[in-house]
């Protein structure tokens, strides 16, 4: 399936601002962002934070009130551009569908703007991508859940947009089938050098499935980078704390290590006064020797054990793999694995 030139990056966005009254803050603020050639990126971010509304800038579903957005090197603002011109594919969570038309015809209706001798073709090789050529004569009630997002996907990819915008696309779908419709769909990407933009609320999800996580708040990006970086080197206590969990502890910072409730702690970065810092649930463990605390909570989930424990006025959270079992109201010791990491 062929894709475009590669030194064509296939979105730009500067500093675009929306505003749905002057009297409130704007939605989307002074956003920029950029997308490289066959990149998956995920915005991600709690209910009102803007992802969706950048999303629909992007698509040409609304319209900025300043800034400018290029697609494949074309501005798309000014002069404004129309969602069907502009090159962009569109993935709802309700896969939108026609349901009087076969599998085949959804795909083939993208594709009205090709000469007729090569709509079939190009259909029948995009349905071809996502596994589905034994299916193109069924209706779209036939299809379970995870085949019928493959044939939105199909009706998307077919035209050869130089962008793909998921929305939410897997939240209608059961655990299991999510897990794996999101593995089909990375792939059916990855082969088809498609850039793609994927925004969902799903942490573990944003996670799994992007080379670079943006994680939004209040329309603007609170941090963007790859998903190891972003969870492992958080740059606010916001993000600490909505992508995974954190334990946020006060502390007095002097040179690499800062003193807390949880005794002196190695630090990622040298610094010195009073700090907040960041500590993953993972980083916790059981000891002999340690910081006392206490068990007021435990949650088993199969592979881990979620415990919530209990020093003076903080409470931390604590997973781990430990077979040992620690009742509620247990005296136990932890310390605490790695270095912290200092957010503002």
């Amino acid at each position: 399936m062929s894709t475009l030139p590669l030194t064509l990056e296939p979105l730009t966005l500067e500093n675009v601002t929306r505003r749905f009254s002057p009297h409130l803050p704007p939605v989307i603020d002074r956003l920029n962002l950029s997308l490289q050639p066959g990149e998956l990126l995920t915005l991600l971010g709690p209910s009102g934070c803007g992802k969706t509304t950048a999303l629909r800038l992007i698509a040409g579903l609304d319209t900025p009130d300043e800034g400018r957005i290029h697609v494949a090197g074309r501005e798309v603002t000014q002069p404004f551009i129309p969602p069907e011109k502009r090159g962009v594919g569109l993935v709802f969570q309700d896969y939108a569908l026609f349901p009087h038309l076969n599998v085949l015809q959804n795909v083939l209706f993208g594709l009205k703007h090709l000469p007729r001798a090569q709509r079939l073709p190009r259909a029948r090789e995009t349905l071809a991508l996502v596994g589905l050529t034994v299916f193109e004569g069924r209706a779209p009630h036939q299809l379970s859940g995870g085949q019928q997002q493959r044939v939105a996907l199909a009706r998307a990819l077919a035209p050869r947009p130089a962008l793909l915008l998921l929305d939410e696309p897997f939240s209608n779908l059961d655990a299991q089938l999510r897990h794996a419709t999101r593995q089909d769909v990375r792939h059916i990407l990855r082969q088809s050098g498609t850039a793609a933009i994927l925004v969902t609320h799903d942490q573990e999800e944003a996670l799994a499935f992007s080379d670079r996580v943006a994680l939004m708040r209040s329309g603007t990006i609170e941090q963007i980078g790859p998903p190891t970086h972003v969870y492992g080197q958080p740059e606010t206590a916001f993000v600490a704390s909505f992508l995974g969990r954190s334990n946020l502890i006060s502390g007095t910072a002097q040179g690499q290590q800062a003193h807390t409730l949880l005794g002196h702690l190695p630090l990622h970065e040298p610094a010195s006064g009073p700090v907040m810092l960041s500590v993953r649930p993972e980083q916790l463990m059981f000891t002999l020797h340690g910081t006392p605390a206490t068990v007021k909570a435990r949650e088993f989930g199969g592979r881990d054990t979620l415990y919530h424990l209990q020093i003076g006025e903080q409470e931390l959270l604590m997973f781990t793999s430990d077979p040992q079992v620690h009742r509620e109201g247990a005296s136990v010791n932890i310390s605490v694995q790695g270095a912290a990491r200092i957010v503002r």
